[in-house]
């Protein structure tokens, strides 16, 4: 038998696969109908169990004698998988998250022109010049902790705030994310900023009277490869960028620099000693517009949640296959471990997407209802620095 013929023979078995499943998916239909009319969950674990075992014992090729078991529970898992997805689909019900976003679509998808925005640390830090990016009539107001944020929006004092949610090179930023599962906010815009730190100090310093240097912890960090080639150098952590290089503008010592933004250097009458001292070429750290009511734009094409899943084999595949069949790109998947659990994890997904589409509804609605915890955390459109959009 020659090539041609076997292609032929496996596009006719093809046909054969897809004619079946399409019987098996329109009794689905069925099954879901008989389920919701009799109150019943699309979940039956013994039934499935039962439907791996049987299939199992039918796997060995008679002619070749090969085992295929594994095979086929793995491909049964997967039709499994999508028969649960397709009941799922005609059972979801109408839910506190579904009316919320269809309120949030139907209320006006645009976010305030001149918002009073809050941000941490002074004027010349990246979160102001990220907060300029996405509200460029905004009013700022600056604040000393990730914290005074949430409730200064809470109190209703600043219409949105502006936070570091991740890092190129340090990662994710986990202090803002533990304050949005506390304070359950929702993101309505993002901004990609390529950061370049220099280092900064009083006119007429030279790099070689430097002896102390001051920046937040996360410049620190991306710095490294520069401060540790320099170990004569003490390095102190400051609450922020901006606010250190207003310390070595206020000092009166000549030895103390500080790691921030070109702008901090104008801002704050410094000098640029060196430029671009960060360790990777390109250093990117993306930001985040929170808001404690929920805002969906039209041009919205990213949303992040956040979820808990069942420690238990094979959970993350079952969950990433959903996001598959309705080729949903993820662009981001993070776990962390939940304190007090036997290694369980909290998962951060990012994805593009836009609620205005029903099917998208319909997957979140799924996770909510299956997920111990789910939080949408919001569906937003991202700028970046150049002002184009991603």
């Amino acid at each position: 038998m020659d090539l041609k013929n076997m292609r032929e023979q496996i596009d006719g078995i093809d046909e054969q696969i897809v004619s079946l499943f399409k019987n098996r998916m329109r009794i689905v239909h069925d099954v879901a109908e008989y389920k919701r009319l009799n109150n019943l969950p699309v979940l039956h674990t013994d039934r499935e169990q039962q439907v791996l075992d049987r299939v199992a014992a039918m796997a060995t090729d008679p002619v070749t004698g090969d085992d295929l078991s594994d095979y086929v529970r793995f491909l049964f898992t997967t039709i499994m998988d999508l028969s649960k997805t397709q009941q799922n689909n005609d059972l979801t019900a109408d839910t506190r998250l579904s009316r919320t976003i269809h309120q949030a679509l139907e209320d006006g998808r645009t976010l305030p022109v001149a918002p009073v925005v809050a941000c941490q640390g002074v004027d010349g830090a990246y979160s102001s010049m990220a907060a300029r990016g996405m509200f460029s009539d905004g009013k700022l107001r600056f604040y000393q902790d990730f914290s005074d944020i949430f409730e200064s929006v809470k109190r209703g004092e600043c219409d949105i705030g502006v936070l570091p949610i991740e890092n190129s090179t340090a990662g994710s930023v986990n202090n803002v994310y533990d304050l949005m599962k506390k304070y359950q906010f929702h993101i309505v815009r993002g901004y990609r900023l390529e950061v370049r730190h220099c280092l900064l100090a009083k006119p007429g310093v030279h790099f070689d009277d430097i002896t102390d240097v001051y920046s937040h912890t996360q410049a620190i960090s991306q710095c490294h490869d520069f401060l540790q080639a320099h170990p004569n150098i003490r390095v102190h952590l400051y609450s922020n960028t901006a606010a250190a290089a207003r310390f070595v503008s206020e000092c009166g010592d000549r030895g103390v620099a500080a790691i921030a933004s070109r702008e901090c250097a104008d801002i704050y009458r410094l000098n640029v000693v060196l430029d671009e001292i960060k360790d990777a070429k390109r250093n990117y750290t993306r930001f985040i517009a929170i808001s404690n009511k929920m805002l969906i734009t039209e041009d919205a094409n990213r949303m992040s949640v956040a979820l808990t899943l069942p420690h238990e084999a094979g959970s993350l595949y079952k969950l990433i296959t959903q996001f598959a069949m309705l080729e949903l790109n993820l662009t981001k998947l993070e776990s962390r471990p939940l304190p007090d659990t036997n290694f369980e994890f909290l998962f951060y997904f990012d994805f593009t997407g836009n609620a205005a589409n029903e099917h998208i509804i319909k997957l979140l609605t799924r996770l909510e209802q299956q997920c111990d915890y789910f939080a949408f955390l919001g569906n937003y459109r991202e700028l970046d620095s150049s002002g184009a959009m991603s």
